[in-house]
């Protein structure tokens, strides 16, 4: 699901889904687990998550004015949540999931402004900074497979997610996904960047086919792999008691949408939901490394809500 309240508007090879934005404001708390697993089949674990907050607040110590300290400062604060799910050999894909979690945790501190006003009139300069941090990270990947002939293959899937009030902003390259639990309902907000589902697009071949075609694991869109990676970028307004859910495809390749939301809708908490989901990808044999992450979004105006 994408939310169509706003017009989409091509930029480059980035495509942005604008969302209307409300005046009042609005407060989010977020319960979340996280976990990871390297599964039963694999020698290493080559995902990587994270999830952060940043505050965006001033705290006046001490002043000169003659009317005394203004009210202390603080406008808003976000999250951030993301998987990696690195490949290549001879811990490569280790490296590169790695690499491009601490590449976001950059983007994020060097770019704080675009972070926190998601409404900013100049999206244009916010989309370049985005594309600008992809495209570094990108080439960072591929210089270093280049000179280690051993991290030949080196690339790393990106999905993640900023949550900042009744906003939430995905940035994603790859195969991993996020998920929307609202009412019962599971909507995927992502595309499988893979050579499958390209062909699904194209009518080529159907969805459900698609599901165990042997071509299913080639990734057409990855950081490290061949030059000029594609960010795809959607906005999505969120209401209170959303469930978000990130995971590599080491979930999605073996757990259908269908038990995923029966999971969900059992564990209504996080840490409940993150441990039955990675139980449930070992279930079905464990072939990969699996991540998740859970979050249930409470949205209050103006107050912490309890």
């Amino acid at each position: 699901m994408k939310d169509k309240a706003g017009e989409t508007a091509p930029t480059g090879d980035t495509t942005l889904i604008i969302p209307s934005h409300s005046s009042k404001p609005f407060r989010l708390d977020i319960e979340f687990a996280a976990q990871t697993h390297i599964g039963k089949v694999r020698a290493k674990n080559e995902d990587h998550f994270l999830v952060a907050r940043a505050c965006k607040s001033l705290d006046v110590l001490t002043t000169s004015l003659p009317e005394g300290p203004p009210p202390q400062f603080r406008e808003r604060e976000g999250y951030i949540l993301l998987v990696a799910d690195g490949m290549g050999g001879r811990g490569g894909g280790e490296l590169a999931s790695a690499f491009v979690v601490r590449e976001a945790i950059r983007h994020i501190m060097e770019t704080a402004k675009w972070f926190f006003r998601l409404e900013d009139p100049d999206e244009e300069v916010r989309l370049r900074l985005l594309r600008e941090s992809l495209d570094r990270a990108d080439r960072v990947l591929r210089e270093q497979a280049e000179e280690d002939p051993t991290l030949a293959g080196m690339g790393t899937t990106l999905t993640a997610l900023s949550l900042i009030g009744d906003d939430a902003f995905i940035v994603h390259v790859g195969d991993s996904r996020v998920y929307l639990l609202r009412n019962g309902t599971l909507d995927q907000l992502t595309t499988d960047h893979t050579l499958v589902q390209e062909m699904v697009n194209k009518g080529i071949l159907s969805q459900e086919n698609a599901k165990k075609h042997h071509l299913r694991h080639v990734i057409t869109n990855v950081i490290g792999g061949p030059p000029g990676v594609k960010g795809e970028i959607v906005s999505i307004h969120l209401l209170d008691g959303d469930r978000l859910l990130l995971c590599t495809d080491g979930l999605t390749e073996v757990v259908p949408d269908g038990e995923i939301t029966k999971i969900l809708a059992r564990h209504p908490s996080p840490h409940q939901a993150c441990s039955s989901l990675v139980e449930a990808a070992l279930s079905h044999g464990g072939p990969d490394n699996v991540t998740v992450i859970v979050a249930t979004c409470a949205i209050g105006g103006g107050q912490k809500l309890n």
